[in-house]
């Protein structure tokens, strides 16, 4: 089995979270229960919503925006099958995410 980091997307436009039906978002989090439920087996790190971004840099700290509203960290044979369980995930099926993005957490070259 591999792991990887799950990367929920916002938009390009931010949205309100304040400006979704009360039904939306129960429905919303009921629908994002049942996938964490669903892959219980499958998820290492719950994961969470961040906050704003803080840019470190050669020239120094700066507030930036990018477009990563949360994380979840999870176990699967492949990356197409770690993909495949994001397939209508409630972040952009019901609320106003982007997408999901997926990648593999790969050993860190000479250690161990």
């Amino acid at each position: 089995m591999k792991t990887f980091l799950a990367l929920y997307m916002g938009s390009d436009t931010p949205v309100d979270p304040a400006s979704l039906s009360d039904e939306t978002k129960a429905r919303g989090m009921a629908a994002w229960g049942q996938w964490m439920a669903d892959h219980a087996a499958a998820v290492v790190d719950h994961g969470g919503p961040l906050g704003k971004t803080k840019k470190t840099a050669a020239d120094g700290v700066t507030d930036i925006r990018n477009r990563v509203t949360g994380y979840v960290v999870v176990r699967a044979e492949s990356q197409a099958a770690a993909a495949a369980m994001f397939e209508n995930h409630p972040h952009f099926a019901i609320f106003p995410g982007d997408s999901v993005e997926i990648m593999e957490r790969l050993p860190i070259p000479g250690a161990g």
